[in-house]
């Protein structure tokens, strides 16, 4: 990394890292953004709250974490309570040895936190391996022993078993050859850290100057890595799972929101997954990437918006 860009993660490092104030705005974030913590089995759960009214959850991707939501938290407050976790092991959150890394396990933490901050009633809005976490989260809701409601769900370039640039690159990673290849290059060489966030987008040119280093932030807090290769250890297994779960989820109205040009889960895939939601919208953004919200946050909040403020959902549960 290049001085300047090592100096600003240092900064967004040591901004965060020990406080548990709940006033203090986070670097990249508007006043008003709180950030707090949760403790969850003996270890420190971070995430950010704004706004008032209806819950709202937002789910980052792998390697992601509440940074994400810098451009969506902010527009959204006027309507909703936002609230968006660092999931354990992610951010700056605690990094515990020993985790369940599956997508089921990370959804019924999901659950805990939202219960934990004393919400019964929520939507959901997940992106790329947290969308696949959202799913799972909605299916146990419909169980009904979790004492959570949940309205209404929103997928953002989520993993799902259809695209098939995920079911080559996941489990490569999660083998033994492709984890100590991932720890020899990526985890150690922090000059191709760019190469591959870069990616993420349709056009570089729509790179937010504060993303990379924002990204970078929470590699100064050690377990990170090992974090990201215990979820794609069971990705495969997930990705099964998930095919069955989604004839559950049938009931929620839902919005999908896709980059037309995602490299990490394809677009195509999408309009396979809208199947299994009949009440569903699906919106694709021309020439944009994996992270629509930073990408094009304002065609990416006004459609978020829309979609909230349409109509209020009733909670679903299930009928016993």
């Amino acid at each position: 990394m290049g001085k300047k860009l090592s100096g600003k993660v240092e900064e967004l490092a040591s901004a965060t890292a020990g406080r548990e104030d709940s006033t203090a705005p986070f670097p990249g974030f508007s006043p008003g953004v709180e950030e707090c913590w949760m403790e969850m089995d003996g270890a420190r759960m971070r995430y950010l709250r704004a706004g008032a009214g209806p819950a709202l959850i937002l789910l980052h991707g792998l390697l992601g974490y509440s940074f994400s939501w810098r451009f969506t938290m902010p527009a959204l407050a006027p309507y909703v309570t936002v609230y968006a976790p660092d999931m354990m092991g992610a951010g700056f959150s605690d990094r515990p040895v020993g985790i369940d890394h599956s997508m089921r396990g990370t959804a019924r933490r999901l659950l805990r936190f939202i219960a934990g901050v004393g919400i019964s009633s929520f939507d959901l809005l997940g992106t790329s391996h947290g969308g696949a976490v959202a799913m799972f989260a909605a299916a146990q809701c419909l169980d009904g022993n979790t004492g959570l409601s949940l309205r209404r769900l929103v997928l953002v370039d989520p993993v799902n078993p259809y695209s098939a640039h995920g079911r080559r690159m996941a489990p490569f990673f999660g083998s033994k050859f492709g984890a100590g290849l991932f720890r020899a290059t990526i985890a150690r060489t922090g000059f191709s850290y760019p190469y591959w966030h870069s990616r993420m987008y349709g056009d570089r040119r729509r790179i937010p100057p504060d993303a990379l280093a924002g990204y970078m932030a929470p590699l100064a807090k050690p377990g990170l890595f090992e974090h990201a290769l215990g979820i794609v250890r069971t990705w495969t297994n997930d990705l099964r799972e998930l095919e069955t779960v989604l004839p559950r989820l049938g009931s929620f109205p839902t919005l999908l929101l896709c980059g037309g040009k995602d490299t990490a889960v394809y677009a195509s895939s999408a309009g396979k997954v809208k199947e299994y939601f009949p009440d569903s919208q699906l919106i694709v953004f021309p020439g944009i990437g994996h992270l629509p919200y930073e990408e094009c946050p304002e065609e990416f909040n006004r459609a978020l918006i829309e979609f909230l403020t349409r109509r209020r959902a009733p909670a679903r549960a299930i009928d016993r």
